[in-house]
C-alpha cells in the first residue's frame, strides 16, 4: 500500500531531475562553500537531517536536486519532492519514502502548521533515521524559526545540521544569466546582460523567465539580444 501510494504520486507530480540541477552547474561565489558542504554531508551516513535554508532565489531547490544527482551516480537511491505539490495528494504520500537511502523535500513551509502533516514528517523521520537514511529539507527560515507546531519534530529538525544560503550577488547573477544563455545557444553581451540585471527582480527564476521569454521573442523576430530590443520585450 505504502508504495503503490508513493508510485502514485510521484506519476502524478511527473518526477524528474532537472539536469542541469547539479552541484557543477551551481554558479556564484557567495553560496559555493554552502554547496560544497551539503555536498559532503549528503556523503555522511550518521546524519540524519540537513535544513538547507535561505530567501526565494537562493537555490535551494537546485541544491536539493543536485544531492540527487549526486547520491544516484554514487550508487545510491534518492528522491526529490516539492511538498507545495505534494499536500493536496495528503500526508500519506510520505508512506513508503523511508526506502530512498536520500529524500529531500522542498519547501516545508508549504505544510508547517498542518498537524497531520507534520506528525507523518516526523515519523517519516523516525523511519529514515532507523534505515540509515537522510532527510534533506529547505525552508525560508531556520529551523528555530519555523512555525512548526509539533515539538518534537521541531526539536528534531533544531538539532539537524542547518546550512544557510543568501542572495546571490550581482556579479553571480551575471554570471548564471550568461551561462543560461549560453546553454539556449544565445549571445548575450555584457552590456545587455548589466542592463537586464539593473532592471530585473533580484529573484533568480524571475530573472531567467525574462531571458526565456527574450529568447523566444527575438526568434520570433529574427533579432539580436540588444538595449533597444530588451526596451521594447519587456516594455522598460
Amino acid at each position: 500500500m505504502a508504495g503503490n501510494t508513493l508510485e502514485g504520486a510521484q506519476l502524478t507530480l511527473g518526477v524528474r531531475l532537472r539536469d542541469d540541477a547539479t552541484f557543477a552547474n551551481f554558479l556564484g561565489e557567495r553560496n559555493a562553500p554552502a554547496a560544497e558542504k551539503l555536498k559532503a554531508l549528503s556523503e555522511d551516513n550518521t546524519l540524519p537531517v540537513i535544513v538547507v535554508c535561505g530567501d526565494s532565489g537562493t537555490g535551494k531547490s537546485h541544491l536539493l536536486q543536485a544531492v540527487c544527482h549526486h547520491s544516484e551516480h554514487r550508487g545510491l537511491s534518492a528522491l526529490c519532492l516539492n511538498l507545495g505539490e505534494l499536500a493536496s495528494l495528503g500526508p500519506q504520500v510520505l508512506q513508503g519514502m523511508e526506502a530512498f537511502e536520500r529524500v529531500c523535500l522542498d519547501d516545508i513551509e508549504a505544510v508547517a502548521g498542518n498537524a497531520h502533516w507534520e506528525e507523518a514528517l516526523f515519523h517519516l523521520f523516525n523511519r529514515m533515521l532507523d534505515n540509515g537514511h537522510q532527510l534533506i529539507l529547505s525552508a525560508l527560515e531556520p529551523p528555530a524559526r519555523l512555525e512548526i507546531m509539533l515539538g518534537d519534530l521541531a526539536s528534531r529538525l533544531q538539532h539537524g545540521v542547518v546550512i544557510q544560503l543568501g542572495l546571490p550577488r550581482d556579479e553571480d547573477r551575471l554570471l548564471i544569466l550568461g551561462r543560461r544563455a549560453e546553454r539556449r545557444g544565445l549571445f548575450l553581451p555584457e552590456d545587455v546582460s548589466r542592463f537586464i540585471l539593473r532592471r530585473a527582480p533580484r529573484h533568480t527564476g524571475e530573472l531567467l523567465a525574462i531571458l526565456e521569454r527574450l529568447d523566444e521573442d527575438s526568434l520570433r523576430e529574427q533579432r539580436r539580444l540588444t538595449i533597444p530590443f530588451v526596451k521594447s520585450v519587456m516594455g522598460w
